[in-house]
């Protein structure tokens, strides 16, 4: 499978992230720095699949603009074969953030309307057919609609094709809800698994048998800077993050989690230890005022994983 290209559709738009400089002041004027470039969930992925050795195609619907121009260069950077839809008449999809000085979330505004336009139709394009029978894994986030997220997954199930997933947000994990029984692995936080189940354990071990309720069969749930547990139909593991002593910013760092993870899985690690390069991506890119840590490599993940903790195996 590590020899076959991993095939990514989904999210690939414009980061505008504004970093306050002091103490968070709600209601008031902040003074801070304004910072762009290339993200979304499928897209940071991508460009950290890339770079730790793997063969990456990139598919997703652009405007014909001057942020469809930097989305495109930072593809060709990061070493992504990139084969957009571009729409010439269409702005490419933003998102845009505000961040404390700690790195943490304060709000954020997503415009992906255009992401509409990836219909099921276009699976149905002899080239879409033939790109995802001949990968070795495809992965895909909640970006894309409802019904094309499960004409994805029906297609890789006839071709015999892994398909994982990024949930991206609370408000658009639920367009999973139909195809989660047909995903090798799920990628979500403790907000999107409570949209999913409806439930909120306080355990990190009750997630997988609400999740497998929901109707998934295997996923991985990120907890902050606590343990990460990831399950599949037969076992459980959790690793416990190390400390990050200076962090740059969180963004992407789930999207780093799921790369570490799917690139030891794809060469064969068993969940636990999938689990561990994950979580080192992840600290890789915390560190990292990008995304997509530019930093990312099979040696600079070696080296974050000498700092992660053994997967402990829960019953």
């Amino acid at each position: 499978m590590t020899d076959r290209t991993i095939l990514v559709m989904g999210g690939a738009h414009v980061d505008r992230r504004g970093r306050i400089a002091g103490e968070t002041a709600p209601g008031a004027s902040n003074p801070g720095a304004w910072f762009v470039e290339a993200g979304g969930g499928a897209f940071n992925a991508a460009r950290n699949l890339a770079r730790l050795g793997h063969r990456v195609r990139l598919v997703s619907p652009r405007g014909g603009d001057a942020d469809g121009d930097i989305v495109a260069a930072a593809a060709e950077a990061a070493g992504v074969e990139d084969t957009p839809f571009i729409f010439l008449d269409r702005a490419t999809p933003s998102y845009t953030a505000i961040i404390e000085r700690d790195g943490n979330l304060v709000i954020a505004l997503a415009d992906m309307e255009l992401y509409r336009l990836f219909s099921p139709r276009r699976l149905q394009q002899r080239a879409m057919r033939e790109a995802m029978a001949a990968a070795g894994l495809i992965l895909t986030d909640a970006n894309l609609p409802a019904e094309t997220l499960a004409a994805m997954s029906n297609a890789a199930k006839g071709a015999g094709v892994p398909l994982a997933g990024i949930a991206i947000s609370p408000a658009k994990v639920g367009r999973f809800r139909e195809s989660l029984s047909a995903l090798a692995f799920l990628f979500m936080n403790e907000a999107e698994a409570r949209t999913l189940t409806g439930e909120a354990p306080e355990n990190a071990a009750d997630w997988p048998a609400a999740l497998r309720a929901a109707g998934l069969s295997a996923g991985v749930v990120t907890r902050g800077g606590k343990g990460v547990v990831a399950f599949d139909a037969r076992r459980t593991a959790q690793v416990t993050p190390p400390q990050i002593p200076a962090l740059g910013d969180v963004t992407g760092a789930g999207d780093s989690l799921a790369s570490g993870f799917l690139s030891a899985w794809t060469g064969g690690a068993d969940i636990g230890e999938a689990l561990r390069h994950g979580v080192a991506a992840a600290a890789i890119t915390v560190r990292s005022p990008l995304a997509a840590a530019e930093e990312m490599s099979q040696v600079a993940l070696a080296d974050a994983l000498s700092l992660v903790p053994r997967a402990e195996w829960m019953a």
